[in-house]
């Protein structure tokens, strides 16, 4: 066996018989590489990086412990190519317990899809992994940080829009107003009913001063004048 002979060997020899090793087993990391083929990083960068486990995997391997080469080997590979994903496949990088979970996650879902015949749910798989199922449901959320698609891609074949980002939505207008209403929620509450009041008729109901009158029984100044004291009071708590 080459890989007895290089452990028993030195020097050039030993150099002669690693690179025969490496050589005889470039299909297995070809074919490893191929699995992770079209998820965002380039295949030859792949490729590359499986070669370098290879080589890795040779050098390490000790074969008086055992004399089955590819049990290592090709675990050997997986890990180098999982890493290089974790460290440089992420173009939007998210917690580190993500990335180190997607990886079983999404070889979780091929497994169940063959046994269940379908595709499993977020809780099947965080069973199946004994893993929070809020921590599966985050995993497969960042299934498209490894090669997000561009808003300006072109669109499918049998699709109106031009590109993607013409399925976004625009400006909801009521972005603006979404903070003030936070604030002002809580000092709404340090209001009087009849005050409370008054604030819905004029700004949610679009009430006149003169309708808001009538409603709770005062004149049209005295609406006025209330209004007056109600936004300076609210002005006065906001600043504060």
């Amino acid at each position: 066996m080459l890989l007895s002979r290089a452990r028993a060997s030195r020097g050039e020899a030993r150099a002669r018989y690693e690179d025969e090793a490496i050589r005889v087993n470039m299909v297995v990391a070809t074919d490893v590489a191929r699995r992770y083929h079209g998820r965002g990083i380039p295949a030859e960068d792949i490729d590359q990086v499986a070669y370098l486990g290879l080589v890795k995997a040779v050098r390490g391997f000790d074969p008086t412990v055992g004399d089955d080469f590819l049990s290592y080997a090709v675990p050997t590979l997986r890990g180098e190519i999982r890493r290089y994903f974790r460290d440089a496949g992420w173009a939007v990088r998210p917690p580190r317990s993500v990335q180190e979970v997607q990886a079983r996650v999404t070889q979780a879902d091929a497994e169940l899809t063959q046994r269940l015949g379908r595709g499993p749910r977020p809780a099947e798989i965080a069973v199946h992994l004994d893993v929070p199922l809020p921590l599966v449901v985050d995993a497969l959320s960042a299934s498209g940080c490894f090669s997000p698609v561009s808003l300006d891609a072109p669109r499918p074949d049998g699709e109106s829009v031009e590109s993607p980002i013409d399925r976004m939505g625009d400006l909801d207008p009521a972005f603006a107003s979404a903070e003030a209403r936070m604030a002002l929620g809580p000092l709404m509450e340090t209001l009087t009913p009849r005050d409370r009041r008054i604030i819905e008729l004029r700004f949610f109901d679009n009430r006149t001063q003169a309708q808001i009158g009538d409603e709770v029984g005062v004149s049209q100044e005295q609406v006025s004048r209330l209004l007056s004291g109600i936004l300076r009071k609210l002005r006065a708590s906001l600043a504060a």
